[in-house]
């Protein structure tokens, strides 16, 4: 039997990951001077708080290998095949860490690249635990993989550039030009990268550019989406609606972004997997 294994960036709901019985390997938190392994010992929520009161941007950092190599041992025991599904290769090291857990322990673990983070990077988890559980081969299971990872789209809507400016990514006088003209940044993944979309000025132009992004999404008869956020469920559920006014037999998902991510997206932004 195939078992889907992850890591903690993922996003998605801790009750789908039990329903599914998903093993995770969990990302490490530095947050000033504390460490957490992330929906270990620290929550969404808790991280938000942490993240809100801190001078500087929190740092992340990979599972080690022998987290990976402890999980995949555990469910080859079992007589089982372990199917990992990463957060993408190049926003962190975790894939890398999981193709060396597997050679560790001469497993025959298979890792799978999302090329995604969050909500994107969840839902193949959840598509392949689906397939896995209905009897799916690994063949069947990564060729559905590719084909959602090579077509979704990827938006990262910003309510705050604070986050960015803390990593160094917009310098202070950039960030207080977009503050002070009241510009919204959307973001968007593009081959496993995140890069600039566009930039709109207020928040009526930024909701309407997300709509727009929606609508286009909907015409391609996608059934499955996916929404996460940083203490913004108004916006998540806001979204969500509109996805299914133009899709109204989709599923839409809607998860609290943890902190691996909501590190760069900061308070109340988004990620949207259309």
């Amino acid at each position: 039997m195939i078992k889907i294994v992850t890591d903690s960036s993922c996003d998605l709901p801790i009750d789908t990951l039990k329903e599914f019985e998903i093993p995770f390997a969990p990302l490490n938190i530095f947050v000033e001077d504390q460490t957490f392994k992330e929906d270990i010992d620290i929550t969404p929520e808790e991280f938000w708080q942490s993240m809100s009161k801190s001078h500087e941007l929190p740092k992340t950092s990979q599972p080690s290998p022998a987290d990976f190599a402890g999980i995949f041992e555990e469910i080859q025991k079992k007589g089982d095949t372990p199917l990992c599904i990463t957060i993408s290769s190049k926003l962190s090291g975790t894939y890398q860490s999981a193709v060396l857990g597997a050679e560790m322990t001469g497993s025959k673990a298979i890792v799978f690249d999302s090329l995604a983070g969050s909500i994107s990077h969840g839902i193949q988890v959840l598509i392949a635990a689906r397939m896995a559980k209905s009897g799916a081969t690994v063949e069947d299971i990564l060729s559905a993989l590719r084909i959602y990872r090579d077509n979704v789209k990827i938006i990262i809507p910003l309510a705050t550039v604070e986050n960015i400016v803390k990593g160094g990514r917009l310098s202070k006088f950039q960030g207080s030009v977009v503050n002070i003209l009241n510009m919204k940044i959307i973001l968007h993944g593009v081959n496993g990268e995140v890069k600039l979309l566009k930039k709109v000025r207020g928040n009526k132009r930024f909701r309407a550019a997300i709509i727009e992004l929606i609508e286009e999404s909907a015409k391609t008869g996608k059934k499955i989406f996916g929404i996460t956020h940083v203490n913004n469920l108004e916006d998540a559920k806001f979204f969500s609606s509109e996805i299914r006014k133009r899709v109204p037999d989709s599923e839409v998902i809607i998860g609290k972004m943890g902190p691996a991510i909501a590190t760069y997206a900061g308070e109340g932004g988004l990620i949207l997997a259309l």
